[in-house]
């Protein structure tokens, strides 16, 4: 009895310690520019995005992510494919500068929009990354968004429109052992978000919004700033 005690309090304190490594507790804020654009008469364009994210609301870093990658559209469907790379910079929860992963990915994507309605904007990207992340294993993933946008004050997304912006994105891990006897589950990550959206100009949107982080370790909420440029 006395010994299933004491494994049970050192798994509850295991768990309050590993919840105090990320801070669960805590709001934290990512700070985002996207962008794109696409060459004159031609199907090919260029997109990245740089994305400043904190364990906070500023200072203490989660990620500073910097990618971009070249982009083909072909005449005869609706979609736009992507071959990109990404470099991405991760910090520990609470600690100094210095205590950093750097990782660096290629990824290929499909990005599919649809319209249901006047008013239901749906985009689907399909993204596959191969990743070689600091003191690991190559490995890759598999992620699915599902983007919906729904103008509030008009029918189109156009100059002056507010609208609603919703996505949920799902993260599977391809190769599960990572080196030194380490295994992630398959289940990587899930995204969930709702924000609130206004159309500057024809090629400028800005985005406020709430988004929930939930891994197989841990669950946290986030503020979402992000700028949308077409170039």
């Amino acid at each position: 009895m006395t010994k299933k005690l004491f494994l049970f309090l050192t798994l509850v304190c295991f768990s309050l310690f590993s919840k105090a490594q990320i801070g669960e507790d805590k709001v934290g804020a990512w700070y985002m520019y996207f962008w794109n654009t696409q060459f004159k008469e031609s199907q090919w364009g260029l997109q990245g995005d740089i994305q400043y994210r904190n364990w906070n609301l500023i200072g203490d870093l989660e990620q500073l992510l910097l990618r971009g990658g070249i982009t083909y559209t072909p005449k005869t469907a609706n979609i736009k494919f992507t071959l990109g790379y990404g470099n991405i910079t991760t910090g520990a929860f609470g600690s100094d500068a210095d205590d950093t992963v750097n990782e660096s990915r290629i990824y290929q994507e499909a990005l599919f929009p649809s319209k249901v309605g006047n008013r239901l904007y749906f985009n689907h990207r399909i993204r596959y990354e191969q990743r070689w992340v600091e003191n690991q294993d190559f490995r890759t993933r598999y992620r699915y968004n599902l983007f919906l946008n729904v103008p509030l004050n008009q029918s189109e997304i156009s100059k002056g429109a507010i609208y609603l912006a919703l996505y949920n994105e799902l993260f599977l891990n391809g190769e599960r052992n990572i080196g030194d006897n380490r295994r992630v589950e398959l289940f990587d990550r899930n995204r969930t978000y709702l924000g609130l959206g206004y159309s500057l100009s024809p090629k400028v949107n800005i985005q406020l919004g709430y988004m929930r982080q939930v891994t197989d370790n841990w669950g946290k909420n986030q503020l979402q700033f992000s700028l949308h440029h077409k170039i």
